[in-house]
């Protein structure tokens, strides 16, 4: 099969030609038709993760999958050959990934079902970075009316945070430089947009006393805690953890359990969250939708597998 590998610590991700994975007992082999990228490839590209993970190279990235079940293991009842599935893979190793035409994932956690409305591209984009955003929301628990700052708005993980947030009823404040980025974000529901460059100012004339809650998925975590109001909620991707406040501070890990993926996958077919799918790269292409989203990207960057 066709994978998007790398040899060894150091080395770029390049098209490789590897054996197909064969699933075990409670596992399954699904044929990969679309996947996406995350941060956490970049942290396993550069070796971030050593001593987090143990490395089985050579390591294909992705940790997002959409396609169909091609085979199971034994002690598999959730899911059949022909299911349309997606999910994030969840193993204990770095190694396989969802860059790949096969992925080997576990039936019991990071797989659920494809409602049949939802396409392969936007279930692939949807795993990871929705379930951290919802994740985070339920971490802050939004009232209606109440102002939540979404500081890393234009990426995936805030992208779907400002919809879940606004469908609440919260007001969201989300950062994002002017032009086309602040226009994405407007369009998915944020109310104010501050330029992260002038955060403390624009965000102090908006809500001069602070905001009730901070998601922290980019930007300095202290300054984004200075702007919420005393015994205010913060959720931070970064594992940022304030010191000396009075704040509710949850480090937010993604669990994307089949119950969160469904829910996910439910809101978007309803048409109460968009996917959004920036561009699109075909597999061997997939290094340069890596080296974009260094640069700098707005939304989702998939990646397809025909």
């Amino acid at each position: 099969m066709r994978a998007v590998a790398f040899p060894e610590f150091g080395a770029a991700p390049v098209l490789t030609e590897l054996p197909v994975p064969e699933p075990g007992p409670g596992e399954v082999l699904v044929e990969v038709r679309a996947s996406s990228v995350n941060g956490f490839d970049l942290g396993v590209l550069g070796g971030y993760l050593k001593g987090v993970y143990e490395y089985e190279f050579p390591v294909v990235l992705g940790k997002d999958f959409a396609g169909v079940v091609a085979a199971v293991g034994d002690e598999v009842t959730t899911v059949g050959v022909g299911d349309r599935v997606f999910g994030v893979v969840m193993r204990p190793a770095l190694g396989q990934g969802g860059f790949a035409e096969y992925v080997v994932v576990d039936s019991r956690y990071g797989l659920a079902r494809m409602p049949a409305e939802l396409d392969h591209a936007r279930a692939g984009a949807l795993g990871l970075a929705g379930t951290a955003a919802l994740n985070a929301i339920d971490a802050v628990d939004p009232g209606a009316g109440e102002l939540v700052l979404v500081s890393g708005a234009t990426g995936g993980v805030g992208a779907y945070a400002i919809q879940l947030a606004a469908a609440r009823g919260a007001t969201v404040i989300a950062t994002a430089e002017p032009g086309a980025q602040s226009a994405f974000v407007r369009a998915l529901g944020a109310t104010w947009v501050v330029d992260p460059a002038e955060l403390v100012e624009q965000v102090g004339r908006i809500a001069p006393d602070g905001v009730q809650a901070a998601l922290h998925l980019a930007g300095d975590g202290d300054t984004v805690a200075g702007l919420i109001a005393p015994g205010g909620r913060i959720a931070s991707t970064l594992h940022f953890q304030p010191s000396g406040s009075d704040l509710e501070t949850t480090a937010v890990m993604a669990d994307p359990s089949a119950e969160t993926l469904s829910q996910l996958a439910t809101e978007v077919v309803e048409g109460r969250l968009r996917v959004p799918l920036a561009k699109a790269y075909a597999l061997p292409d997939a290094p340069q939708g890596i080296t974009d989203f260094v640069a700098g990207t707005v939304g989702k960057l998939a990646v397809t597998i025909p």
